[in-house]
């Protein structure tokens, strides 16, 4: 019987870029510490049968396609089975031999974070699939999600990553994102998903200029070049500015923190999954001040942050 195998994808975070990076803007991925494991194991038949599992060990989508054009003969999400089977058949376009072979394919996908985060629930299993089915990743989100492809550079990045995205290429380099400060720093999650199609609907309807993209890569920068946090708030406020001139639409701290004591930005599509929170107080007060606030979910940047020493604890 053939071996069982086994791939591993890291969620993301945008630092930086969010919006314009879609348009050329250099931005700031950072890798997390949380991320999607896939497993395969082959056996007599000729189906796959798929299984997602949440951090809990809760089943959350089971399905079984036929091999011959991939259609679901059962799901518990029709939606999530559609997805699946365009999945299947992009990976078969950009490489004929995938499941060519008359098998039985038992696929069994398991999350480290919950599916509404944000993190990453869809870049992870592009990841993986692409890995299993020997495929450019880059390609096969084009041909089904979509979007930047940040979060797919960050899938198998060690650390932090400067990606821009321009119409001659992709580029992807290590970034020298580590400031002494990181302990001051915090990951909330906002509990209130938001479509990312519909929020990059909003953006394109706004008008871009080329200072915007050349500003936001500027900043970009300028993150990685600051050695105290009260430089660090004073661009998150500088960013945050720029993308609600361009929205048009206020910064999240003026419409849920505008009695917080330090500074925050987005991260991601705008009102949903993770802010970036910076704290000269106390992680007990910190805590409390969000918690107050119906925020439960908290984690500092330390925590979630993929670094040398998170990669070699998963080997």
């Amino acid at each position: 019987m053939p071996p069982k195998l086994t791939y591993q994808a890291n969620g993301k975070i945008l630092l930086s870029g969010e919006y314009l990076v879609l348009d050329g803007a250099l931005a700031l991925g950072i890798p997390v510490s949380l991320g999607q494991r896939m497993s395969i194991k082959e056996s007599s038949g000729s189906e796959l049968v798929w299984q997602s599992f949440k951090p809990n060990g809760e089943q959350w989508f089971t399905g079984k396609f036929d091999l011959f054009g991939f259609d679901p003969i059962k799901s518990s999400n029709p939606e999530i089975a559609a997805r699946l089977k365009s999945v299947f058949e992009a990976a078969v376009r950009l490489n004929s031999d995938f499941l060519s072979k008359w098998y039985k394919y038992r696929v069994d996908t398991f999350l480290e974070f919950e599916p509404e985060w944000g993190l990453g629930s869809s870049s992870t299993l592009i990841s993986c699939i692409a890995e299993w089915a020997d495929v450019d990743e880059f390609d096969l989100m084009e041909m089904t999600f979509g979007g930047s492809g940040y979060d797919i550079a960050c899938a198998k990045a060690k650390g932090p990553i400067f990606f821009q995205n321009d119409p001659e290429c992709i580029s992807v380099d290590p970034a020298d994102f580590n400031p002494s400060f990181t302990d001051q720093l915090y990951l909330i999650y906002l509990g209130t998903k938001v479509n990312s199609r519909d929020q990059i609907g909003l953006y394109r309807r706004k008008k871009v200029k080329t200072s915007h993209i050349e500003e936001i890569s500027q900043l970009t920068k300028a993150f990685c070049n600051v050695t105290d946090l009260k430089y660090f708030e004073e661009l998150m406020v500088d960013h945050e500015k720029l993308v609600a001139g361009i929205l048009e639409i206020p910064r999240i701290k003026d419409q849920f923190f505008n009695d917080y004591w330090g500074e925050i930005k987005s991260l991601g599509a705008w009102g949903g999954d993770f802010i970036l929170a910076s704290s000269t107080r106390t992680p007990e007060e910190t805590k409390s001040y969000f918690n107050q606030k119906g925020f439960d979910v908290l984690f500092h940047y330390e925590q979630m942050a993929l670094s040398a020493t998170h990669v070699e604890e998963r080997v």
